[in-house]
């Protein structure tokens, strides 16, 4: 029997939540029912890695409260998968073989990590690590077989975050990263250094320009690895592995449905996709990117938040559109807090100028990104004072020409920007990215 509703979200995780309150805001009564493959109450991804690493418990892993459900009179089937769509009949149908009927659908179904194909890697001992469940499993394993030794394959921010957690629990852990450097795809070298620095400080060794070709494992007992193998043969003993190289879009089950995917579920600026009131939101979209207006996977937190917000408010009948997002990262790493904004590879194009400050003795590296005398992306690494003026003139294209020459001194601030933008933001007027 169809279980028909007004409004059905398939996840649960940021731009869900961020659906069902947009919709909320405009349709009261309207009915939602949201389906989730995870039996979690709605929680913070981003805080996995402080769960492993002791740092909080598990109840402050929630991102909204117990009676977030029930409040906002969603019907909640946690535990169950989606495995396909039919937009002629608008049902989506489960992995027990129930159908939800559906007037608005909004997929949010996040990535899903990339595992190599490798000799050993269905071996005892080898994790991926972006789910709560990924953590208890981690875990379990850890204590049951007193781990003192780690591999993490992929140098970027998932490695490095469950770098730091197994640090905390006093292992050994060894980084392998294919690339030249750790945080490849967010910092430049010298960014990279500093974290790469103090990695090595705290015991962490970084192997760059290489990877696992082959996992090992014990002849005897339950299988559990032994040690890696690399492409250049060397073996690192492991006693876990964490595979770390990325996430993909998770729309496989789309296949069959028409929908137009390209790397993620393709959308309009109304987050709504190829198939008639059927939007996307969150990592499983490919939406536009505010510099370069092309559309991209932006596979963080306020993209996803904001792609849900504006997907629920046109699912009850809203005009709210997408401007774009621009990529952003803030994250601190071995105790040394990090962002990067926007356009940081400067290697691709010749136009871009860069204005930079950097004195790695002190853990500090600011740099920012100029194109025609506008900044368009900013990477600041142990201190990261004023991000927020720089995203604004960021966001809002503004010509930097007058207070160029002053833009990384210490006392830059809102007094050095022209007194017209500053009545602009005073507003709260400018486009939201």
């Amino acid at each position: 029997m169809k279980n028909n509703s007004k409004y059905l979200i398939i996840g649960n995780s940021v731009a869900a939540v961020a659906c069902v309150e947009s919709i909320r805001r405009t349709d009261a009564e309207g009915s939602i029912t949201l389906v989730s493959d995870e039996t979690y109450h709605t929680y913070s991804r981003p805080l996995i890695s402080y769960l492993l690493g002791g740092k909080i418990g598990p109840e402050r892993m929630f991102y909204r409260d117990n009676n977030f459900y029930t409040e906002n009179n969603v019907n909640a089937i946690l535990g169950k998968k989606a495995v396909k769509i039919d937009a002629d009949k608008k049902t989506v149908v489960l992995n027990d073989g129930s159908e939800l009927g559906y007037e608005k659908l909004m997929i949010s179904t996040g990535g899903t990590p990339i595992v190599p194909d490798m000799p050993g890697v269905k071996s005892s001992g080898v994790f991926t690590f972006t789910t709560w469940d990924d953590t208890n499993n981690i875990k379990e394993y850890i204590e049951k077989n007193k781990v003192k030794k780690a591999v993490v394959i992929g140098g970027g921010l998932i490695g490095l975050k469950a770098t730091e957690a197994l640090l905390a629990l006093d292992i050994k852990v060894t980084i392998l990263e294919l690339a030249d450097r750790i945080l490849a795809a967010t910092f430049d070298k010298k960014a990279s250094a500093i974290i790469g620095s103090e990695l090595e400080k705290v015991g962490c060794a970084v192997i760059t320009n290489n990877t696992v070709t082959k996992i090992n494992a014990a002849k005897t007992g339950a299988k559990n690895i032994k040690e890696v193998v690399l492409k250049n043969k060397k073996k690192i003993p492991a006693e876990i592995l964490i595979v770390a190289i990325g996430v993909r879009p998770n729309i496989e089950f789309l296949k069959s449905s028409g929908i137009k995917t390209n790397r993620g579920i393709v959308v309009d600026d109304k987050m709504q996709s190829s198939l008639k009131d059927v939007y996307a939101a969150g990592d499983c979209c490919e939406a536009k990117e505010f510099l370069s207006g092309l559309p991209q996977v932006i596979a963080i937190w306020p993209s996803a938040a904001r792609q849900g917000r504006i997907a629920g408010n046109n699912m009850a009948g809203g005009t709210e559109k997408y401007t774009g997002n621009l990529a952003k990262n803030s994250v601190e790493l071995c105790g040394v807090p990090t962002i990067s904004v926007g356009l940081t590879d400067t290697t691709k194009e010749k136009a871009l100028e860069v204005i930079e400050v950097y004195e790695p003795e002190n853990l500090i590296y600011r740099k920012v990104v100029i194109r025609n005398n506008k900044i368009v992306g900013i990477v600041f690494v142990g201190n990261i004072t004023r991000a927020g003026i720089y995203t604004g003139l960021i966001k809002d294209g503004v010509d930097i020409s007058s207070f160029r020459s002053h833009i990384l001194k210490e006392d830059f601030g809102l007094i050095s920007l022209p007194k017209e933008y500053r009545k602009h933001l005073v507003s709260g007027a400018g486009i939201e990215v």
